[in-house]
C-alpha cells in the first residue's frame, strides 16, 4: 500500500528501515508539511486557530501566507495577544506521526539521516535499522528567552566527559552535546519574548536559520537542520530591555502584527472561552449581559487610560481574572446568607480591583495615584461610557428646563438620605435598598428595553453608579460595598465624592 494512503494503524506496524522504503515514502520538510496539510485545511474549509477570535480577518490570513510561503516567522505584538498560543496550534498542521532512526537524539529520518550516530547505524544494519513514530504533538519546542540563555542551552557545546569517556578528539562531532535547536530537527521551535535574548545569543541562530551549520567554540559542523522557527516578540520600543539584531530580523521572513480585540463582542468570547469557572454553581448565579460587557469595558479603558502603560499593554488576561472574580463574589454571597441563587450586582465589581491590579503596568503618574485607586477609576469609567447607551444623558437632561428622569430619585437624596449597597446584602435586602429609592424603578422599567424581570435591581443600581460617574450623586467606597448620597452635602462629609483621603491611602 502506499505510504500516503496508509491508515495511521497500518503505519505504526512498520518497525524497521526496510518496511518504510516499501510503502514508497518520501521524506519531506516540516514546512513542505506544514503547508501541505494547510492546503487540505483550506480546502476543506476547515479551521486550523480554532478558539482564536478576532483574527479571522487580519492575523490568520497573515499566518497562513507566511506557511504557504515557507517562512520563519515572527509574532510581534503586546502582551497577552495569543501569540503563544498560535505557535502551539500550528501543531495541528503536521502529520499525525513522521519516522525517526530509533535512539537518534536529532530525531533523523530514516531516509535523510543528518547525525553521525544514524549515517553509522544504517550503514551497519541497512534495511534493519529500527524505526521509531514520532507523535505531533511531541514536535513542539518552546524556550523563553532570558538573558541567561547561553549559546549551550540552544545550540550545544563540547563535552569533555564524553570525549574523555569514547577516547574520542575534540575534532570528532560525537564529542558535542546538542542544545535545544539541534534537538529540535523536524519541530516547531519557538522563541518568546525574542528581544530579551542577549544579541550574541541572536547571532549564534544566523547560519542556523541561512546557511543550515551550527558553530560550536570554534568546531562547524555542517548540520541541515529541518526546523518551522516562530518567534514572539513586544514592539522593540517597549522599554529597553532589548530589541532583535537587524541580521536576524533580515533572515525572519515574515513578521505579523497582532492586536487586541476590535470590540466588545469580542472580547466576551476570549472571556468566556478562557475563563476557569468548572465547580462554580453556574445555574444559581446570573450574570446580565451587560456586566459582560463592563468586564471588557474596563479593559478597553485600561487600554487607552494615561495612567497605564500603552507600550506594556493590557492582557486579555484582565477580563479573564476579572470575570472570574466576578463569578466568585457572586458565589461568596451566595454561601454567606445561604441562598439557593443569586444575580451578580455592579457593586461586585469591587471584587475585580485585585484582578485589576496585577495586570497593569503603570506609568509614573499612575503609581502616585495607586494600583487600587486606577483600578476603581477604570470601573468607573466603563460604567460611565456604557451607561448612556442604556439611559439619557444625565448632562444633558440637566440642561432640559423640563423632562427630566432623575429628578425625583436625586430629590430623595437631596433630602439627606443615603443608601448602602452591599455586596453581602441578601437579595431580600438588596433589592429593598433599591426600591426605597423614589423614581428609581420607573427610570429602568422607562428606558431599558426588554428588561427581564429578574435583572430589574440589576439596572436600578447600575442607574446609581452611572448617575454618580456623571456627578449626579456622591459614591463613596465601603469595606464591604458603596455608599449613595446627595453631592453637595457630601461635599461637606469627610468622605467627599469618591474616595477619601484614608482609602486613599488604603489603595496606593
Amino acid at each position: 500500500m502506499e505510504y500516503t494512503k496508509m491508515t495511521t494503524r497500518d503505519i505504526l506496524k512498520i518497525k524497521t528501515l526496510g518496511q518504510l522504503k516499501a510503502t514508497g515514502y518520501i521524506p519531506k520538510t516540516i514546512k513542505e508539511e506544514l503547508r501541505h496539510n494547510l492546503i487540505d485545511k483550506i480546502k476543506n474549509k476547515e479551521n486550523v486557530f480554532e478558539g482564536i477570535w478576532g483574527y479571522e480577518d487580519t492575523v490568520i490570513p497573515d499566518i497562513e501566507r507566511a506557511i504557504l510561503s515557507r517562512h520563519n516567522i515572527n509574532l510581534l505584538g503586546l502582551r497577552g495577544q495569543a501569540k503563544t498560543r498560535i505557535a502551539r496550534m500550528m501543531t495541528l498542521l503536521l502529520d499525525d506521526y513522521v519516522p525517526t532512526v530509533k535512539g537518534a537524539e536529532l530525531n533523523d529520518d530514516p531516509m535523510a539521516p543528518i547525525s553521525t550516530f544514524s549515517r553509522e547505524l544504517i550503514a551497519e544494519k541497512g534495511d534493519d535499522t529500527p524505526i521509531h513514530w514520532w507523535a505531533r504533538e511531541d514536535r513542539y519546542t518552546e524556550k523563553l528567552a532570558t538573558p541567561d540563555v547561553s549559546v549551550a542551552d540552544l545550540i550545544g557545546d563540547v563535552d569533555p566527559i564524553k570525549a574523555a569517556t569514547m577516547k574520542l578528539s575534540y575534532n570528532d562531532e560525537r564529542v558535542i552535546h546538542f542544545g535545544l535547536v539541534p534537538r529540535s530537527h523536524r519541530s516547531i521551535f519557538v522563541i518568546n519574548e525574542l528581544p530579551d535574548l542577549q544579541a550574541r545569543i541572536q547571532v549564534a541562530l544566523f547560519n542556523i536559520l541561512q546557511e543550515g551549520d551550527i558553530q560550536i567554540r570554534g568546531f562547524k559542523l555542517r548540520l541541515p537542520l529541518d526546523i518551522q522557527f516562530v518567534f514572539t516578540a513586544n514592539p522593540e520600543d517597549y522599554t529597553n530591555r532589548g530589541s532583535i539584531v537587524t541580521p536576524l530580523k533580515d533572515r525572519i521572513e515574515s513578521q505579523i502584527i497582532t492586536h487586541y480585540p476590535k470590540n466588545i463582542e469580542i472580547g466576551r468570547k476570549i472571556t468566556a472561552q478562557e475563563a476557569r469557572l468548572e465547580g462554580k454553581p453556574l445555574e444559581k448565579i446570573h450574570v446580565p449581559e451587560l456586566m459582560k460587557d463592563l468586564i471588557e469595558q474596563i479593559a478597553i479603558e485600561a487600554r487607552d487610560s494615561e495612567y497605564v502603560d500603552e507600550k506594556s499593554g493590557v492582557s486579555a488576561r484582565l477580563t479573564i481574572s476579572a470575570y472570574e472574580n466576578l463569578i466568585s463574589a457572586a458565589e461568596r454571597r451566595l454561601y454567606l446568607n445561604g441562598e439557593t441563587n443569586t444575580i451578580v450586582r455592579i457593586v461586585d465589581l469591587i471584587g475585580v480591583i485585585p484582578a485589576i491590579t496585577g495586570k497593569v503596568e503603570l506609568v509614573y503618574e499612575g503609581e502616585q495615584e495607586g494600583a487600587g485607586l486606577v483600578a476603581y477609576n477604570l470601573i468607573g469609567k466603563a460604567i460611565r461610557n456604557l451607561f448612556v447607551q442604556y439611559f439619557p444623558s444625565p448632562e444633558q437632561k440637566k440642561k432640559e428646563k423640563e423632562g427630566n428622569p432623575y429628578v425625583l430619585p436625586l430629590s430623595w437624596f437631596g433630602e439627606g438620605n443615603s443608601l448602602d449597597v452591599l455586596a453581602s446584602q441578601t437579595d431580600k435586602e438588596y433589592k429593598k435598598a433599591l426600591h426605597d429609592v423614589p423614581g428609581l424603578e420607573k427610570i429602568t422599567t422607562q428606558f431599558v428595553e426588554t428588561l427581564p424581570e429578574k435583572e430589574k435591581e440589576f439596572y436600578m443600581e447600575f442607574a446609581l453608579h452611572g448617575l454618580a460617574e456623571y456627578s449626579q450623586l456622591s459614591k463613596k467606597l465601603l469595606d464591604t460595598g458603596m455608599q449613595f448620597k446627595d453631592l453637595f452635602s457630601s461635599m461637606f462629609d469627610l468622605g467627599a465624592p469618591g474616595l477619601d483621603e484614608d482609602e486613599d491611602e488604603d489603595f496606593s
